[in-house]
């Protein structure tokens, strides 16, 4: 009986911890996966066709190295700035004015109308105001590499960089789609040129769970205020 006991204890226990992380649990962001090149293949059977030129190998012998089949790899210059606001003004007024009397009716005396009357006012007024502002400045430097190559010639790449210190681990992941055209001298490309860039940085340790609200105070945020 008691170990029965103790199974359902640490049976609840862990679902109640599984439940905090699910309420607590971080927005994901859609990186490319795998943020590393593919397993090396076999090398491919050499054709003897007498040429010097192989496509599958082919790389300008009059140029800087850049990045240009899968397994290179490419700097990234991180520069990214948005900024938005926006804001709005409205307002509504409406009044109006109603009165009515009797003066006379056949068969009675007009006196008996003196005080026969009826009045009335209305008024709405409405008024609204609202503004949105958003400002993000990210900035950094992450190498990565080449996962794929589009029938276009344009680069699929994705990096990763995981720092560790102490108690903590900080994340960098970045994935993007980079025209060769763009890359600069030093094989390098600012992200502002790079399509489809997704980036995620954040941390795992104490301090990212100091920064996280807790399973209470967020149920508590979800239900209040009524």
């Amino acid at each position: 009986m008691d170990a029965m006991i103790r199974t359902a204890v640490t049976a609840a226990a862990v679902l109640l911890l599984a439940g905090c992380q699910v309420l607590n649990a971080p927005p994901k962001v859609d990186v490319a996966e795998p943020t590393s090149a593919l397993p090396a293949a076999q090398p491919a059977p050499v054709v003897n066709n007498g040429s010097l030129f192989q496509a599958a190998q082919y790389r300008p012998l009059f140029e800087d190295h850049r990045a240009r089949l899968v397994g290179d790899t490419l700097t990234v210059q991180i520069v990214e700035k948005v900024s938005a606001s926006q804001k709005s003004t409205s307002s509504i007024d409406k009044s109006g004015t109603v009165s009515a009397g009797i003066t006379a009716l056949p068969g009675i005396a007009p006196n008996s109308f003196g005080r026969a009357s009826a009045a009335g006012n209305s008024s709405n007024t409405y008024a609204g105001k609202g503004s949105t502002e958003n400002s993000n400045d990210f900035s950094g430097t992450i190498t990565a590499t080449v996962t794929g190559v589009l029938p276009n010639g344009h680069l699929l790449v994705a990096g990763e960089k995981q720092i560790g210190v102490n108690h903590n681990v900080d994340v960098l992941r970045f994935s993007g789609q980079v025209d060769p055209r763009a890359i600069q001298p030093g094989n390098s490309v600012p992200s502002a040129q790079i399509a489809n860039v997704r980036i995620e940085h954040r941390g795992r340790g104490a301090q990212a769970e100091a920064n996280g609200i807790g399973w209470l105070a967020r149920f508590f945020l979800n239900v209040l205020p009524i």
